[in-house]
């Protein structure tokens, strides 16, 4: 299998493919979205990246989005979707990675196929987020819309703190996404699904002082036995978002109902392969073998 990583400089995540995928006898090409280009001449669509045919690829697996103006990303989304069209599975699909990306766009989705989720207002002006603020209960999370690992997100409980946060953002020219701050148990759940089998799940912990449970900020993790219900949700999210490799995020709320916080298509796996004791990058490998087997044989 001739495998190719669209990943950053260093990834620890492309590494632990490539040696998985070495250990099975298969190829690995690192690839970088920013050398990305395709040719279209007679007809014909041939892809490049970091100077190898992409047509050569059996599979691609994305675990990087750079940051870029709207027409890269965009770009590159559509030369991934050609890929895919081309009969070269990419994992996640372009078609969930715009979706997982974009935090409003996978609550919105979420809601429209009745799943549950915080109460979220996205808005564009400090008035309307002012607004949102006081309806919301005067306590929520401030998001970016694109971004992971906790960065960047904030709590504001201040009517003036809220005030002077929504108006830098609003000179900023950001999009304002508030999530009311959801008061149940202080822990969240992911869980990692691959074409809808539970990989493993992690009950996090923020550390003393925070309200974010990321293990990339300083939270901690224990070994989770979801609820079928909780399972049940997290399977809906992803394949509502049509993530294949997913890692679900869930809260509860005050009546411990739970519900879905977010949809990662580009999943970090390190904390949760330390915290369950599970290999991966080799059922990742592993399911992309079968599925390139069972597309030969149809």
């Amino acid at each position: 299998m001739r495998l190719g990583i669209f990943a950053s400089i260093g990834s620890p995540y492309a590494q632990l493919l490539c040696a998985a995928a070495a250990d099975r006898g298969h190829q690995t090409l690192l690839l970088d979205f920013e050398s990305l280009t395709a040719t279209v001449r007679d007809g014909r669509i041939n892809w490049q990246c970091s100077g190898h045919d992409l047509r050569t690829l059996d599979a691609a697996v994305v675990r990087t989005m750079p940051p870029g103006t709207l027409e890269q990303v965009v770009s590159r989304m559509d030369l991934l979707a050609g890929l895919e069209a081309a009969g070269i599975p990419v994992i996640n699909p372009p078609k969930s990675l715009e979706c997982a990306v974009d935090k409003y766009l996978t609550t919105q989705r979420l809601a429209l196929a009745g799943v549950p989720v915080p109460d979220t207002v996205v808005c564009e002006s400090a008035e309307a987020a002012m607004s949102a603020w006081e309806q919301l209960g005067g306590d929520v999370v401030v998001k970016p819309l694109f971004g992971a690992e906790g960065r960047g997100i904030l709590r504001v409980t201040d009517r003036e703190l809220a005030h002077r946060v929504f108006r830098t953002l609003e000179r900023l020219g950001a999009v304002l996404y508030l999530q009311q701050f959801l008061t149940g148990p202080r822990y969240d759940l992911r869980l990692l699904l691959l074409d809808g089998q539970l990989l493993g799940a992690m009950q996090r912990i923020p550390r003393e002082g925070d309200f974010r449970a990321n293990l990339s900020q300083q939270g901690s993790a224990v070994p989770w036995q979801p609820s079928p219900e909780e399972l049940l949700l997290a399977r809906r999210a992803a394949e509502i978002t049509g993530a294949i490799f997913a890692g679900v995020d869930l809260m509860h709320r005050d009546d411990l109902q739970p519900v879905v916080i977010e949809v990662n298509a580009v999943p970090g796996w390190k904390g949760l392969e330390q915290t369950c004791g599970v290999p991966v990058a080799t059922l990742l490998v592993d399911w992309i073998e079968k599925r390139i087997a069972r597309a030969a044989i149809s």
